[in-house]
């Protein structure tokens, strides 16, 4: 590889003992990427699109703002106040095609918009979601069309909610009405997706012991490039070899935990960190070396399954989620549902904050991003599927303006919003699913 010129291509890898790693955009592949006006990698540009998935609901009374403006944030969207210039928080959209109200339809309608096929066999039918409507088009520049992640290790099967069947709730990307797409919850195995070869459980596993450290593999490549590169350059490389390394000791970490301490959780994966807040921070921060690494453009992350049963002891709330939202407007269970919501609205600020602290091209990773994070369903209580708890982030270098409340007085379709962000990343329709319009407010 000669890395002896003037721009080195935005396609351009290092290559390891089994592996490839990626490189974050440098100031020497601008000259590259602007040599075709057309190029889709223009450093301008919107080039990604994420989407995080918060379970049953929200208790509107601590989520929602006053007024226009982002001043003081009510408790469950506290987190967010060191980025809220770079968010939105939309209030009144709705999932009419998601009735009559369940978990299972929360869940598929989020990202699809459609009515799911009322089924408990194999016969289940939904509709193309979002993220693999983007992955058509963008998705085809990278490595990865997209990434599915999740926090839930095991899978459910057969009947799962009011006649549904659990690949309703199991699955939040369908790249077509019969086909969900599995997501990945174990970061060892999301790690090796994005930078390693694949192969077999058993072929990974042997190449992980040959090799200490995907760094440590093409260390002799990255100082090649580092020799031609400008002094700019050469620092984005080391903070970016830097996380992958920090990713790198994480995992290993948990994987010496858990064969130290096998027991009591026989159906945790070697190599999963046994806390929520941790297992979830290294899941976001995969996401962020695929995204800076340009290894896909198109992120799909679930927080917890619906109807999930997961306690969160270490904010207070010991008793499972799923029937702590069915609160009967009893204060107390409000409180707690509040709760989770602020637990895991915080975990997606300190996400946005990292992608904040970014550099790329003449702004950030975020500013050239766009996450949508959010619930199919309202109250949880009700399952009712209206006034979504829904928050837009990024997309600076798309003229989106933060630090506001946009609130629709009728209830607006979901999938106006999902359009809106499928045409600001470059995928231009002109409907989605039950789509009216799309809502240019945000981007005024």
């Amino acid at each position: 590889m000669n890395f002896r010129q003037k721009s080195i291509s935005r396609r351009t890898v290092l290559r390891g003992a089994g592996s490839v790693l990626a490189l974050p955009l440098l100031d020497a592949m601008i000259p590259a990427l602007t040599a075709t006006a057309a190029t889709p990698l223009a450093p301008q540009k919107l080039r990604r699109i994420g989407y995080v998935y918060m379970p049953m609901g929200f208790n509107p009374q601590e989520w929602t703002p006053v007024g226009e403006t982002l001043g003081k944030l009510p408790s469950s969207l506290s987190p967010l106040e060191t980025v809220k210039q770079n968010v939105a928080v939309v209030t009144g959209t709705d999932l009419q095609n998601a009735y009559p109200g369940s978990h299972a339809t929360s869940n598929s309608a989020f990202l699809s918009a459609a009515r799911a096929k009322r089924t408990e066999s194999t016969d289940y039918f939904n509709g193309i979601t979002v993220d693999q409507i983007a992955a058509k088009q963008i998705g085809r520049q990278t490595q990865l069309p997209s990434l599915e992640l999740s926090m839930d290790l095991l899978s459910t099967v057969g009947q799962c909610d009011n006649g549904y069947a659990c690949v309703y709730q199991n699955n939040l990307a369908w790249a077509s009405p019969t086909t969900p797409l599995p997501s990945e919850a174990h970061p060892r195995m999301v790690f090796e997706t994005l930078f390693g070869d694949g192969g077999t459980p058993k072929e990974r596993e042997a190449a992980r012991k040959r090799r200490a450290s995907l760094l440590d593999s093409v260390a002799v490549e990255v100082k090649r490039l580092q020799k031609d590169l400008g002094s700019g350059d050469r620092n984005k490389i080391d903070e970016y070899l830097t996380s992958i390394r920090e990713v790198e000791r994480r995992i290993a970490n948990a994987e010496s935990t858990a064969r130290e301490n096998p027991l009591p959780d026989l159906d945790r994966p070697v190599g999963v960190p046994a806390a929520y807040r941790d297992h979830a921070r290294l899941m976001f921060d995969l996401q962020l070396l695929a995204f800076q690494g340009d290894i896909t453009r198109i992120v799909t992350f679930q927080l917890a399954r619906e109807a999930s049963t997961r306690s969160y002891p270490e904010i207070g709330v010991p008793e499972p989620h799923h029937p702590v939202t069915h609160h009967g407007k009893d204060p107390e269970k409000l409180a707690k549902v509040a709760k989770i919501n602020q637990f895991h609205v915080s975990l997606f600020a300190e996400f946005l904050e990292k992608m904040a602290a970014v550099p790329e091209g003449s702004g950030t990773l975020l500013d050239h991003s766009l996450y949508l994070y959010g619930s199919g369903m309202g109250d949880p209580d009700a399952h009712d599927h209206t006034n979504l708890p829904i928050l837009v982030a990024g997309g600076a270098a798309g003229n989106m303006k933060g630090g506001r409340h946009i609130k629709f007085e009728k209830p607006e379709p979901l999938s106006n919003l999902h359009l809106t962000l499928l045409n600001k990343v470059g995928v231009k329709l002109d409907k989605f699913a039950d789509s009216t319009g799309t809502v240019e407010v945000l981007f005024e």
